[in-house]
């Protein structure tokens, strides 16, 4: 089956409480309480995007995120009652799209989803890429070449969008590291390989590649 949201929350009568909310403003929605439940039901069924709560019973949110950022493209939001910068910060740079901080307003909440939920509606009906080049749609994390929808992992959106909202700007490769990467140590041959990958998916001739120039002895820069 199809749904619009996916809660994951161990505090059942919250998350049953904005899955009923959802549903009378015509944004499906189902509630799991548990990690093993949220993998289960991202392999039955289709959602267009997540609410993961970071405090859950047998396994952190956190945890949960990157697992499921290793096959699943869609829109993360987190939700807990953890207000710190720092779990913020490992929140985003693990894969989230934004943090909202409980206790939450149903009706914010609802509005934050509803505007995530419209821009993948509009990308994939192809109101936003109707165009010639290259197009990232960062809500529904997906990319377009000349209107086509191009699948790329994770990483390699992270790393592509990052030069694309700093395009025509060289961004040496310690950056990238940094901003797509975080803490985890990588060396320049894992940079190489993903930016090859990225343009043999993106570029007519990756040899001679139109988008992403390379910028010998310091890094890369999208060009557009």
């Amino acid at each position: 089956m199809n749904y619009d949201c996916l809660i994951v929350d161990d505090e059942q009568e919250l998350g049953e409480a904005t899955c009923e909310y959802f549903e009378m403003f015509g944004v499906t929605a189902k509630h799991v309480g548990t990690a093993k439940e949220c993998l289960e039901q991202l392999e039955q069924n289709e959602f267009k995007l997540l609410l993961l709560d970071i405090n859950l019973q047998e396994e952190s949110g956190f945890t949960l995120c990157k697992t499921i950022r290793k096959e699943h493209e869609m829109p993360i939001l987190f939700i807990s009652a953890r207000q710190s910068d720092d779990d913020v910060l490992i929140a985003l740079n693990i894969g989230g799209d934004d943090y909202i901080k409980k206790p939450y307003s149903l009706s914010v909440l609802l509005a934050k989803v509803k505007v995530i939920l419209k821009r993948i509606d509009q990308a994939q009906n192809g109101s936003k890429v109707k165009q010639t080049g290259l197009f990232l749609d960062s809500d529904a994390m997906k990319v377009y070449v000349d209107g086509e929808e191009v699948r790329l992992k994770t990483k390699e959106f992270r790393l592509l969008y990052y030069l694309y909202k700093n395009k025509n700007k060289v961004i040496p490769k310690a950056e990238l590291f940094q901003q797509v990467w975080g803490d985890e140590f990588f060396s320049d041959g894992t940079l190489n390989v993903h930016i090859r990958k990225i343009r043999e998916k993106i570029e007519k001739d990756p040899k001679q590649p139109k988008y992403i120039k390379t910028i010998w002895g310091t890094g890369y820069m999208m060009e557009l």
